[in-house]
């Protein structure tokens, strides 16, 4: 691995192993989505507990300031719309030299795998780390599952997750199923990062799939509504940081996040 792709992944993933990054780019195929309408001021006090920041050209230019010193993973997929027709039907929006322009330490994009356009995001993401690897800037495939719910499960997931390790991504992003996810992690021979997915009802709940997930070998999370959308968003990102870094069970977490809100 050349000197480049070590130093941006040693930027992402911290000494112990693990990763907490935080997403902001809903916006790209849903809108102001709630509590991410000004991203600027969302994410601003959450930056600090953050080992890095995922998000759109769009945003990092209009929202973020060129001082901060946190990794940035740049959204390099997208083309289509929450009120579409097909939420797979991506490509790649941004090129990697403007990817190197904005200093990002790495890139993202989304694979639908079992879709319509399962070949054409499978093909984008092959091409998008043929380019990258040119310059060593690691690529992170996140396996996106569009309105299908019912796919979220091992099965599915470990096939997502393997494919897109076999076409070259560094570090893969996916949903956390209760059931074997274990599975899921042991047949991917890259890092797994967990994905929030919809915000859910209870803190304690955030934490303990979290706590679950990393028992099971993922190494970290990419987390965004279930931390912005918190009434105490500074409290929740670090809690999950206590987890992650410190090995906080769900219950040390949840005493962390009850005094932060304070």
């Amino acid at each position: 691995m050349e000197w480049g792709m070590k130093n941006r992944l040693s930027r992402l993933i911290q000494k112990d192993g693990r990763a907490l990054f935080l997403p902001i780019d809903h916006g790209y195929f849903q809108g102001p989505v709630h509590k991410l309408e000004e991203p600027g001021k969302t994410v601003e006090p959450l930056l600090p507990y953050a080992d890095g920041i995922m998000l759109t050209r769009g945003v990092l230019r209009s929202c973020i300031k060129p001082s901060i010193s946190k990794p940035v993973i740049l959204r390099v997929s997208g083309g289509t719309s929450i009120i579409g027709e097909d939420l797979s039907n991506e490509e790649i929006t941004t090129s990697v030299k403007e990817a190197i322009k904005l200093n990002a330490s790495a890139v993202s994009a989304s694979i639908y795998v079992g879709s319509k356009y399962e070949h054409q995001t499978l093909m984008s993401l092959s091409k998008l780390v043929n380019e990258c690897e040119e310059y060593g800037i690691p690529v992170m495939a996140v396996t996106a599952v569009g309105r299908e719910l019912e796919k979220r499960e091992a099965r599915y997931l470990a096939l997502s997750c393997r494919i897109a390790a076999e076409l070259g991504a560094r570090v893969v992003k996916t949903y956390y199923c209760r059931e074997n996810f274990e599975k899921v992690v042991k047949g991917c021979p890259v890092p797994v990062v967990i994905a929030g997915g919809p915000k859910v009802e209870s803190e304690f709940e955030v934490f303990s799939f979290v706590y679950d997930a990393l028992q099971k070998g993922a190494i970290g999370v990419n987390l965004g509504r279930n931390i912005w959308q918190n009434n105490y968003p500074v409290a929740m990102i670090k809690a999950i940081r206590a987890i992650i870094h410190e090995d906080a069970t769900p219950k040390e977490a949840q005493q962390v996040f009850e005094e932060e809100k304070k």
